[in-house]
């Protein structure tokens, strides 16, 4: 072999080696990215610490309906009065010998211009303000009907929505509209749930679906299940899941609203649905009680535990109490179906869920057993004993 033909060969040498390198690097660096994404999806943030207020601790016995954040104050509706819970304690428990309206306590709804405190009741509304309670009821008032079941603020219109449809108060005048079927879309005008924005209404019914009104344009438009299906969900994504609209909420970071049913749960983005039942998804329970969403997380508490939606990924996490341990129980269930079990020492104080509120990363859930404080770990804590169970959804 001449000289020429020794430096082809080293050339060709050099750059068979370079490109070996090169393929070596890209797949290094492939391994790493998939590490990764690995790591960082076991590494997310869970409620790994729950303190549960129950009967053993001064807590109303029985369900709690409703919960609701005002800064370091948490005020929840339980079938016994309205408890306030401040730093942690119970501070009092509002009955109708302080002068509430019902000891049934639905919805609660906080206007944070004046601080007054807004209570949905199984025997009309009270406002809470000034230290004392003023009520309303069908006889005194323009209010429609006196079994309430949900309360929400509007800048100065206050919304109660109650069994006979939906009451507004302009709380500047004092006067009163109702909203049912004979002036709005309503197939059926039991109002269960109610959510605002500055620019719309979106009022869930029982058996009515949803029904949006447009504060600027006075118009309303009914959402309903096309398939007219109780019973039965013919088609995947064609519409809202059923008409039993237990709770409606409107997610300002995806501007999506959401929608519960005691038959799954519903999202529309504005020109799509996505629906979720628990055959094709992590949802823990097809019937659902309330809904609640931010940023990529929506909420579903369900009768057989809190299930927790990441949009972004569609992988779901429940949390409930294990039925024979009583310790906490993690599912995380991934795109695929595959299912992931995490135990920590605490859980919430019980699976059947109603309401659930956000209070900076912290959750309030409202169970059938008392009101359960969720406490998100921080990324760095291991403090879950992991279980792991590979398996498919049936």
């Amino acid at each position: 072999m001449d000289a020429h033909e020794t430096a082809m060969k080293r050339r060709c040498e050099k750059k068979i080696h370079a490109a070996r390198e090169i393929v070596r690097v890209f797949l290094c660096a492939g391994l790493f990215l998939l590490a990764s994404a690995g790591l960082g999806a076991q590494t997310l943030p869970l409620y790994t610490r729950w303190v549960n207020y129950t009967q053993a601790n001064g807590f109303p016995p029985g369900e709690v309906f409703c919960v609701t954040v005002d800064g370091d104050r948490v005020w929840a509706g339980t079938e016994h009065g309205l408890v306030l819970i401040e730093q942690d304690h119970i501070k009092k428990i509002f009955t109708t010998k302080d002068g509430l309206v019902s000891n049934v306590v639905m919805g609660i709804a906080v206007d944070h211009k004046s601080g007054d405190v807004w209570i949905a009741a199984f025997g009309g509304a009270s406002v809470y303000s000034g230290g004392q309670f003023r009520n309303y009821t069908s006889m005194s008032s323009g209010l429609a009907n006196d079994l309430v079941y949900a309360a929400a603020v509007q800048d100065e219109y206050v919304w109660l929505g109650t069994a006979a449809g939906a009451s507004r108060l302009d709380t500047r005048d004092g006067s009163w509209s109702i909203f049912n079927e004979t002036n709005a879309p309503f197939n059926e005008p039991w109002v269960y749930s109610l959510a605002v924005t500055p620019e719309k209404v979106y009022i869930g019914a029982w058996g009515g679906g949803v029904v949006t009104y447009d504060l600027a344009h006075h118009t309303w438009r009914p959402y309903t299940d096309p398939d007219g299906e109780m019973e039965i969900v013919l088609y995947r994504n064609q519409g809202l899941i059923h008409n039993i609209v237990s709770s409606v909420v409107y997610n300002a970071d995806t501007k999506m609203f959401w929608a519960s049913t005691y038959f799954g749960l519903s999202g529309y983005d504005g020109s799509q649905w996505h629906n979720y039942l628990t055959k094709d998804s992590g949802l823990a329970a097809n019937f659902v009680n309330a809904v609640r969403a931010r940023g990529n997380e929506v909420w579903a508490c369900t009768q057989g535990g809190l299930s927790e939606l990441d949009y972004a990924t569609n992988t779901w996490t429940t949390y409930r109490p294990d039925k024979k341990t009583g310790h906490g129980e993690i599912l995380i269930t991934a795109p695929d179906g595959k299912q992931r079990r995490l135990e920590t020492p605490t859980a919430p104080a019980h699976s059947y869920i109603l309401s659930l509120e956000f209070q900076g990363d912290d959750i309030w859930v409202a169970t059938a057993m008392g009101l359960s404080h969720g406490i998100r770990e921080q990324k760095s804590e291991t403090t879950t004993k992991e279980k792991f169970h590979e398996s498919k959804r049936n």
